[in-house]
């Protein structure tokens, strides 16, 4: 299928576009970079997977002008006009300008699977927050940002895997608000994320976990630089693990209503992102020195059990 490009649509180029192989670009970085996700994504119908992987290489490239290694050697203003390209050049997309392989992927998507531009608004916003703050005092401070760099994402991919026709039937009381569950198991991996890469987060000079904890559990900034794990830095470690369970624990209400070619690929990405917290407490909490990742035959066990968990509500 190709994807033609028009004057109409203010282009740059004549030349037209594969989407075929821009999909297959798609799900060669997706399947490079996030591994775990892209597990899951191998179990939903075609068209819908397609969709994740262009939605995951468009956050991945949002990402990117914050943290890639060439992003590091850039100034503060440098990485803000940056930002603001990115988001007039995704204002574009969603206005029907096609300039690229992504933006034709992107473009390709939305036709399919419409939604906000919002939420991709809001996750660049998200990087906007790393331009400056590289500590958080409060977990409400955190919070915002997990929502705005992955509880996006939430949003993002809701429409894509479809809700059950039975929520709209059943009673309130059993059928959470699906955008909210969305949101929450966002805010989850993006929590994992954090205790995962505390070691690689303190070398860019950014501290995630909130100061208030840091407090509480009488662990100073100073020894979390030195990667000291001890006995406060612990008890520190598994008080943030517990919180990023109750986050998942929000998630799987909603999940338990997604439409029935969904259940199973959310259920396995679920488990195994959340597989990540069992890894560092089985690290004794050394994230300094251990990256915490799930072993693949635990993969392949959790591969028939959340699809019998995905069968039932």
């Amino acid at each position: 299928m190709k994807l033609g490009l028009s004057n109409s649509q203010n282009l740059n180029t004549k030349a037209s576009i594969s989407l075929e192989n821009a999909y297959e670009t798609c799900r060669k970085e997706t399947a490079q970079w996030a591994k775990t996700f892209y597990l899951g994504t191998l179990l939903l119908p075609p068209i819908k997977r397609r969709a994740i992987w262009a939605i995951y290489v468009w956050c991945r490239r949002t990402d990117e002008l914050m943290d890639s290694p060439e992003a590091m050697k850039r100034s503060v203003n440098e990485l803000s006009d940056r930002l603001d390209h990115w988001e007039e050049r995704t204002k574009a997309i969603f206005s029907g300008q096609v300039i690229d392989e992504l933006d034709a992927v992107m473009a390709d998507t939305l036709q399919n699977f419409p939604q906000s531009i919002q939420p991709y608004l809001d996750m660049i916003e998200g990087q906007r927050m790393d331009l400056n703050k590289t500590r958080y005092s409060t977990f409400e401070e955190l919070e915002l940002y997990c929502y705005r760099v992955a509880g996006t994402v939430g949003l993002m991919t809701q429409d894509v895997m479809g809700i059950d026709p039975a929520y709209t039937t059943a009673p309130w009381s059993q059928a959470p608000d699906p955008s909210e569950a969305a949101i929450a198991l966002g805010i989850a991996n993006q929590l994992t994320n954090i205790l995962r890469d505390v070691g690689e987060d303190r070398g860019r000079g950014r501290i995630y976990i909130p100061q208030e904890d840091l407090e509480r559990f009488d662990y100073s900034e100073s020894q979390l630089l030195d990667g000291v794990v001890n006995t406060q830095w612990k008890a520190l470690m598994a008080f943030q693990l517990k919180r990023a369970r109750e986050w998942f624990d929000k998630s799987e209400e909603g999940v338990r209503w997604l439409s029935a070619d969904a259940r199973w690929p959310v259920w396995t990405s679920l488990r195994l992102y959340r597989g990540i917290l069992n890894v560092i407490e089985r690290n004794e909490y050394d994230v300094f020195n251990n990256r915490a990742y799930v072993n693949k035959w635990i993969k392949l066990v959790e591969l028939p059990l959340s699809f019998l968990i995905s069968q039932a509500r």
